[in-house]
């Protein structure tokens, strides 16, 4: 008799992410997309991870201060996650991931750490070393911000996400206080290894990494 085969996992267990490239989007058409997504999880659907590229805007969360808005260069909205002040915009991959944390153990501290190694192995790929700072949630080079990360969590599942910074943006960042830290700077992937990587090949690598990290059985493609 042979050696045991192993049976694949039934397919009620098995765990798809559906990754969503969205191209360039106003910051709400994208949000509306992320509540779709969500009520779809809600129904018992699988996890998507959208990227995106917004149009300039400054986002405040839930507690974030205005008076980090040092200059209004962009629209202003207020956005059910946690952190203070970011900007989105062109050259900043967005990633937003839809994720029913119930089926990953329910673990909110998890789920930042996991989002902070994601974007620590794609910066590696392209030549940075990145990593985590003690006490504060997001992915450093040195004392600079290389990605902020803010979610929002509801029955379970998240929304929003984290903000890689793939071009130079610090003439954009300088219309805020990051995050609401006055004594930090922000960095990107052109300006830590020499040279701006294209978004799309930045985005497929985001995809592939995301989903070994997180462990899923399946990836769905789909563009904009």
């Amino acid at each position: 008799m042979g050696p045991a085969v192993p049976m694949p996992a039934p397919a009620a267990s098995r765990r798809t992410l559906h990754v969503e490239h969205l191209g360039r989007r106003a910051y709400l058409e994208a949000l509306a997309v992320q509540t779709a997504r969500r009520d779809g999880v809600f129904a018992g659907g699988d996890d998507h991870l959208l990227l995106v590229e917004h149009w300039p805007i400054i986002t405040l969360g839930r507690g974030g201060d205005e008076r980090h808005v040092l200059r209004r260069s962009a629209p202003v909205v207020r956005v059910n996650r946690g952190g203070d002040v970011t900007y989105h915009g062109p050259g900043q991959l967005v990633g937003y991931p839809i994720v029913d944390l119930a089926r990953r153990g329910s673990d909110v501290h998890r789920y930042l750490r996991d989002l902070e190694a994601v974007v620590i192995e794609v910066a590696a790929r392209f030549g940075v070393v990145a990593e985590r700072r003690p006490g504060f949630t997001g992915v450093w080079v040195g004392h600079d911000k290389l990605a902020a990360i803010g979610v929002g969590i509801r029955r379970w599942v998240t929304m929003h996400g984290f903000a890689l910074n793939v071009a130079d943006l610090r003439g954009a960042f300088a219309a805020i206080v990051p995050c609401g830290l006055a004594a930090t700077g922000v960095t990107s992937l052109a300006e830590a290894s020499g040279r701006c990587p294209d978004l799309d090949t930045v985005a497929a690598v985001v995809g592939a990494v995301f989903a070994a990290r997180f462990a899923y059985d399946a990836v769905v493609e789909c563009g904009s």
